[in-house]
Order: C-alpha cells, then structure tokens, then sequence
C-alpha cells in the first residue's frame, strides 16, 4: 500500500510539493479552501508577478538555485506551461554596487549597467536572463499534472493538521497554508503583505524592477497579451477593495523606470484588470522543517515562486527520510 500524505495549501508552494511527492510515487491529498481558477484575498499565487528573481536579504540561496534550474528546464521542454525565459533588469536605490546580488553567478548574460543608464534615483543595475510565469497559464498547467498522477483534490477549510490528518488518513502533512499559518501551526511570526496591481494590454518584452526606497516594475504575461505594472506592499491589510487612486502613482513610476514606455496609457480605458492579493510572510524568514508527523513550508512573503521547487525538493527529502526511519521530533535539512 502506498504511503499517504496529506498537502495543506494550494498555492504555489503546496502544488509544487504535491507534484515532487506524487512523482515519487506517494498517495498525496491537497486540501485547500481555493484551487488553481479560483479568485479572492485568501491566498496570493494567482495574483504573483511570478518572475524568478531572488530577494537578495531572503537568503536561502540552495533553495532558490534548485527553483531555478527547475524552471528553467521546464522553460526549455514545455512552454506550454506559461514558463518562459525573459530578459530582466533589475535596479536599486539603496546599495551602490552589486556586491550583495549572489545570484549573478547562476543567472545567463548577467551584465553591471552603467550609471548613465539608469532610472533617476537608482545607483545600480544590471541585466540577466530569467524564467518567468504566467500564474493563470501555469496554475492550471500544475493542476492538470496532479490529476494525471492521481492526487486527490478536497476542498475544504481545515481547523487543524490533525484534521488534515484524520480526513485523508494520511500518516505526514505537509503545512503549506499560506497565512494559514499563523493559525494552523500556531506561528505568531506570520503577517500577510497586500500587494495590488493592474494589468494592460501592451507588447512591452522583458521584466523591469526597482527595490530599495520603491518598489515598481513592469512584467509580461506570455499568452495574455498584456503587462503587470505594480507595485505596492501593505503589510496585514487585508481588504480587497481596489483603491483606483493607486493606478496614477503605479503609472507614473512605472515611466519613470522606463522612459515613459507607457505614457500612452489611459487610466481610465487600458486598464483591462486591478490585481490585489496578499502575500503570506514570516517575520524571521522562511520556515521549512520537520516538526512531528509535520512537514512546514511557509513564510516566502513574495518569493513563493522563487523558491517553490527548491522547498518542494527539501519537503520531499524530509517527507521521504520520516517515512523511512523513526520520527526525531524536529529535523531540518
């Protein structure tokens, strides 16, 4: 009989766990309140710019390294699945080299730009190549492979793991819940991060981010057509309202970015759809670990997509090695 395991969650981080556990052969069960085509505030997946640019501050370089070389494989054997390579060009206000940025060593064409180049108040950049997703295209896509592998898919809200546990009588959960967290695996350290954004039809072709004082970028959407201009970071707002006045201070820092590449936008008929979602973080970083007959994986703020493989690949590493031998109590890898 083949062992069971229960995934808590259906974002980004529960479906990439679910399909390396179910790739190994185990019954898997993912229990959530949404799946892939659903909308609302609850959780942040669909709403992701999905581009596969690590925080620098965020660490957990292993994880992010193994994500990558995920997608970038799947970029090369299955475009199909909203995964592409894309030209990035990444830009900071507060540092004034590129020293910290440990990823310019994995990251193709990775060059410095010089300083006439870049956007007003920014005193580094540099262009690489990098994956990036298209949510609405790849959610579904991940969907799909998990009916293909058999796993059950139950739509509910759960009140605990130990429920988790008894509906699917699975023998390890993976926690995977997001915000969900806070609750479910009674971590105080977990804060939602609301973040809204607009989608507009346009051909513009490669990822353009600024961090430090701001944070603004422009990412293409492959099969829509269309461009996500954002951003904005709130941290425990959870309305979903859309605060329209947001969309003149997105724009004018999206075309200070860019040389006006968007000027020609009219906020009042371009603007084919306002995203809001939160992201679920931890306040002391990212948790994965072994904790009984649970496995945790949470906290990625949003990065979830940077690292999604990469702590699918340790949750099923942990998941495996417990299966395999007595329970320790709490493990780490």
């Amino acid at each position: 009989m083949r062992e069971k395991v229960a995934v808590v969650g259906a974002g980004i981080i529960g479906l990439a766990s679910a399909l390396l556990l179910a790739e190994e052969g185990l019954s898997v069960s993912l229990i959530a309140r949404e799946f892939p085509g659903d909308g609302g505030i609850g959780w942040a997946s669909p709403y992701a710019g999905a581009t596969l640019i690590p925080p620098p501050e965020m660490g957990q370089k292993e994880m992010a390294k193994e994500s990558i070389a995920w997608y970038q494989r799947l970029a090369k054997e299955d475009p199909s699945s909203g995964v592409r390579t894309v030209k990035a060009t990444e830009y900071f206000t507060d540092r004034d080299n590129d020293d910290s940025i440990w990823y310019k060593d994995i990251m193709p064409d990775y060059k410095l730009l010089p300083q006439g180049v870049l956007p007003p108040g920014c005193k580094v950049g540099y262009s690489f190549q990098t994956c990036l997703a298209n949510p609405e295209v790849f959610l579904p896509w991940l969907k799909t492979k998990l009916e293909g592998l058999g796993v059950k898919f139950i739509r509910t809200e759960i009140g605990s793991l130990i429920e988790a546990e008894e509906l699917t009588g699975a023998s390890i959960v993976v926690n995977a819940s997001g915000l969900g967290a806070k609750s479910l695996a009674n971590d105080a350290a977990v804060a939602g991060y609301r973040g809204q954004t607009m989608f507009v039809k346009s051909d513009y072709d490669e990822v353009r981010l600024i961090n430090g004082a701001e944070y603004t970028y422009v990412i293409p959407r492959m099969f829509s057509g269309g461009v996500v201009l954002g951003g904005i970071s709130q941290e425990n707002n959870f309305d979903d309202t859309v605060d329209t006045s947001l969309r003149q201070d997105i724009l004018q820092r999206v075309n200070r970015m860019t040389g006006n590449a968007f000027a020609h936008i009219n906020l009042e008929t371009d603007v084919v759809k306002d995203l809001v979602g939160v992201r679920p973080g931890r306040k002391g970083g990212i948790r994965v670990e072994l904790d009984g007959s649970t496995v945790h994986a949470y906290g990625f703020k949003g990065a979830g997509y940077v690292y999604s493989f990469g702590a699918a690949a340790k949750v099923k590493r942990l998941v495996l090695a417990t299966l395999q031998s007595p329970r320790t109590g709490l493990a780490k890898l």
